[in-house]
């Protein structure tokens, strides 16, 4: 399933640190292979990786304040949680999954628990 962290607003020309969140993957996966190939809007980098579920992928619009992927969702929720450690706390993110059967804000310093109660309660 695609899930998508979306940075909504004005950002002010800010965008994603690409090192600090490919650290942050590598973190949680070992084996990290990372592509920065530009081969669409969506698909500037993209990072893929073999999860406990099976295979990951995620990647990052050019303009670095979407993260787009297709995991499963307890790691997409993870990958939430880290692209908003990035994000700065006055900009407001968004995750939703593709066909938006949930779409929920995601407070600066929100946990996995309260990420799981928020998408359960919008689904």
């Amino acid at each position: 399933m695609t899930f998508l962290a979306v940075v909504e607003g004005d950002e002010g020309g800010w965008h994603a640190d690409r090192d600090a969140l490919t650290e942050a993957i590598r973190a949680r996966w070992a084996e990290v292979e990372t592509d920065s190939s530009h081969r669409s809007e969506v698909r500037s980098l993209i990072w893929s990786f073999e999860t406990e579920n099976g295979p990951g992928e995620a990647y990052l619009h050019e303009d670095g304040t979407c993260l787009y992927m297709d995991v499963w969702e307890e790691d997409a929720m993870w990958l939430v949680l880290a692209f908003r450690a990035l994000t700065p706390a006055h900009l407001d993110l968004v995750f939703c999954d593709q066909g938006y059967t949930f779409d929920v804000r995601v407070p600066t310093g929100t946990t996995e628990v309260e990420l799981m109660t928020l998408v359960n309660a919008a689904g």
